[in-house]
């Protein structure tokens, strides 16, 4: 009887047991599986993290780039508007004769003080011509070319020279014509910022002008120094 017993209690323990392993060997298997799912997600976790940080690093290169390419586009645009400004700066060209309309003459005087005054002006790039005062003023330092044309009639002489800061560097004459007189010089000159050049009658001698612009007055830059 108490055999009985002893064997009936131990086959109740072993099922106790055996059911108590199996809950534990699942649960432990929940647990397991639990741990890898976390697992999974941190790693997803981390996988996203390092995205989001490649992305960062991305966009603050790209954002540096951007900067860089701003002021080099900057840089760029000062240097053309200071190429085009100096590029404007010397284009320097007059040409100009001397009435604006009618016709007539100029001169003879018995002295003669002032320049002869352009007042059609057809081109002044660089504005270095004045209408007002018939001189040419240079913009800045360089090699001109400067040329001027007189005409007259019988019975005076015409006689022009060209002015460089009231010196003589060169003249047209024609003594007392039997017809219409016709006369033109030109010449190369080295000009500092600010001189003056301009034409002016001899004393007692007249040029003729009249809407064909026979009487002119013109120059032009060859090459800054």
């Amino acid at each position: 009887m108490v055999k009985t017993a002893t064997a009936l209690l131990s086959a109740l323990l072993l099922c106790a047991w055996g059911a108590l392993a199996q809950e534990f060997v699942s649960a432990n298997l929940n647990i397991i599986e639990d741990l890898e799912k976390l697992k999974n997600m941190e790693q997803r976790l981390r996988t996203v993290e390092e995205r989001l940080h490649s992305r960062s690093h991305i966009e603050k290169k790209l954002q540096k780039e951007n900067e860089a390419l701003k002021t080099t586009v900057e840089t760029m645009q000062a240097t053309l508007e200071s190429l085009q400004s100096v590029n404007e700066a010397r284009q320097v060209a007059f040409s100009a004769s001397l009435f604006a309309s009618g016709s007539g003459y100029i001169g003879p005087f018995r002295s003669v003080e002032a320049a002869l005054i352009y007042r059609k002006v057809s081109a002044n790039f660089g504005n270095g011509y004045n209408n007002e005062t018939g001189i040419f003023t240079a913009p800045l330092k360089g090699v001109y070319y400067f040329r001027f044309y007189a005409h007259c009639h019988t019975g005076n002489q015409m006689a022009v020279s060209l002015y460089k800061n009231d010196k003589v560097q060169c003249s047209v004459f024609s003594e007392r014509p039997w017809t219409n007189g016709n006369a033109s010089n030109g010449i190369v000159l080295i000009l500092e910022k600010g001189d003056r050049i301009y034409t002016k009658l001899w004393d007692e001698s007249w040029v003729y002008d009249d809407h064909e612009s026979y009487t002119s007055f013109g120059g032009f830059l060859l090459f800054p120094l």
